[in-house]
């Protein structure tokens, strides 16, 4: 399953894509979903698989503009 990591700042999601990456969890750039409801920010996309240590990474990072995870079911992504 598709897990994303959703930001209200686009500088803050480009440096935790980095900071997973750094630490051997291939992430991606996309658009924040429709779902998410925080404006047209970025997100960083992950296998569900990763979410425990991309959860440690992002914590330790404290982002301010951090908006939670969503995960796609089916066609859409809910909040996890």
């Amino acid at each position: 399953m598709t897990i994303v990591a959703v930001f209200k700042s686009r500088a803050q999601a480009l440096d935790c894509i980095s900071a997973l990456r750094g630490e051997g969890i291939p992430a991606q750039t996309v658009s924040n979903p429709h779902e998410a409801r925080v404006g047209c920010g970025i997100s960083a996309r992950f296998e569900e698989n990763f979410l425990p240590r991309a959860r440690r990474v992002i914590a330790r990072k404290g982002y301010s503009s951090f908006a939670g995870y969503m995960k796609k079911v089916g066609e859409t992504y809910l909040y996890v």
